[in-house]
C-alpha cells in the first residue's frame, strides 16, 4: 500500500490488449532494453498468459462486482511486477505454469493495493480514469481491493506452502510500511532513516517477492533466487526515490495524477527531507512543509526552492547509490541477455531523472 507508488505512478503504456503486452511495450517499459529477440518473444509470450489470468481471475457473477474488480485490470499500466517475475525466471526454466501464475498473483496484490490507495489519498483518476473511489465510493473501492487480495492468496495457494507464507510476510510488509508512513518517524528517529526503510517495506517488498517467485518457480538455485530478491528490493525503493525527484524536478510528466499532490497532502518525499535538513528547521521552506500547502501559489513557491535545494541532488546522489547497489546484486546471475536487461533497468533508475 503506497501513498504514491513508484512504479504505478509512471506515466502508463498504452492499454495492452487481451494478448498482453506488445514487444514495443516490452522494450518501453521502465528502462528495459531487450537485444535478444528470443528474449522478448518469451517475455511477451508470459505476459500474454499472465493477462489472460489476470482478466479471468478479476471476473464475477455479480455484474457490479465484475465491473469493479475489472476496472483497474482493464485500464493496464506498466504491469512491470510480472514482467519481472517472468525475467527472473530467465536464469532457469523460463515461463514455467507456476512462474505464470505467481505473476499474476503479485499483480493481483498491486492492483488491490491501488484500490486503497486510492481512498487513502482521496485521488480522484489512476492510470487516465476515474478512480474506483471517485467512480463509487470509498466502501466500494476497499471491498474491490479485497476481492483482488482474496483471489492473489487462492492463486499462491495453489503454488504451495511456502508461497504462501512468502505473500503472507509480504502483506505484513507493505501494511507495516504503510502504517508506519502514515504515523511518521517517532521523536527520537531520523527521518530520512525513517523514510528510507518505510519505502524499502511498502514499495520494495512487492517487487522483491516478484523476483523471488520468478527464481523460485522456474528452478533457479537458492544463492541466484536471492540475488533476484535483493535486487527486487533495492529497485522497488530505488523507483520510488527517482519518483521523488522526477515529481520536483519535472513537474509537468504525465503521471495520471494532479501535480503537487504530496505537497497538498503534507507527505515528505526523500528531497524534501534532505532540503529540510539543510535549512535545520528555520527557513522558508521549513515554513510551507510544516502541512499540507493549499494554496496553487505555495505549490509552485515550494517547488521552486526545491530545485534550488542541497535536497534535490543529494536525492540524487542516494538514488545512484541504490542503483549501484542493484546492479551489484547481479553478480552471482549468468551473463545473458537478462541480466543485460536487469543491468539496463538499473542504468534507467538514474537515467529517467535528467
Amino acid at each position: 500500500m503506497t501513498t504514491k507508488d513508484s512504479i504505478s505512478s509512471d506515466p502508463p503504456i498504452a492499454d495492452p490488449p487481451a494478448a498482453g503486452l506488445s514487444i514495443t511495450d516490452l522494450r518501453s517499459t521502465v528502462g528495459l532494453e531487450f537485444g535478444d529477440t528470443a528474449l522478448v518473444e518469451a517475455i511477451a509470450g508470459g505476459m500474454a498468459e499472465v493477462e489472460a489470468m489476470l482478466r479471468e481471475v478479476a471476473r464475477s457473477d455479480v455484474a457490479f462486482v465484475d465491473e469493479a474488480a475489472s476496472h483497474l485490470v482493464q485500464a493496464g499500466g506498466k504491469r512491470f511486477r510480472p514482467l519481472f517475475t517472468l525475467l527472473a525466471a530467465q536464469f532457469a526454466d523460463g515461463c514455467t505454469k507456476d512462474v505464470v501464475t505467481a505473476a499474476a498473483a503479485v499483480e493481483l496484490v498491486h492492483l488491490a493495493t491501488l484500490y486503497h490507495d486510492d481512498v487513502m489519498d482521496e485521488a480522484t483518476m489512476r492510470r487516465g480514469a476515474d478512480s474506483v473511489n471517485a467512480r463509487w465510493d470509498n466502501t466500494i473501492a476497499i471491498l474491490t481491493g479485497d476481492f483482488l487480495f482474496a483471489h492473489a492468496s487462492r492463486l499462491v495457494s495453489d503454488l504451495g506452502t511456502d508461497a504462501a507464507r512468502i505473500i503472507a510476510e509480504t502483506f505484513g510488509e507493505l501494511v507495516t510500511g504503510q502504517m508506519r508512513e502514515t504515523v511518521g518517524p517517532a521523536a527520537d528517529e531520523d527521518p530520512v532513516e525513517h523514510y528510507l526503510s518505510v519505502i524499502d517495506q511498502k514499495t520494495g517488498s512487492l517487487i522483491a517477492t516478484s523476483g523471488r517467485y520468478g527464481g523460485m518457480f522456474s528452478g533457479a538455485d537458492a544463492a541466484q533466487t536471492d540475488a533476484l530478491y535483493r535486487y527486487g528490493k533495492i529497485v522497488g525503493a530505488a523507483f520510488q526515490i527517482s519518483d521523488d525527484v522526477i515529481d520536483i524536478a519535472s513537474p509537468a510528466t504525465e503521471s495520471g495524477k494532479t501535480q503537487g499532490t504530496d505537497l497538498r497532502e503534507g507527505v515528505r518525499t526523500l528531497p524534501m527531507l534532505y532540503a529540510l535538513a539543510e535549512e535545520g528547521g528555520q527557513g522558508r521552506l521549513t515554513d510551507l512543509l510544516a502541512g499540507p500547502i493549499t494554496d496553487d501559489a505555495e505549490v509552485d513557491e515550494a517547488l521552486a526552492l526545491l530545485r534550488d535545494s542541497q535536497g534535490l541532488k543529494r536525492a540524487r546522489v542516494t538514488l545512484a547509490d541504490y542503483a549501484e547497489q542493484a546492479r551489484a546484486e547481479l553478480a552471482v546471475l549468468p551473463e545473458c541477455s537478462a541480466r543485460q536487461a536487469l543491468y539496463a533497468m538499473a542504468d534507467h533508475l538514474v537515467a529517467r531523472t535528467h
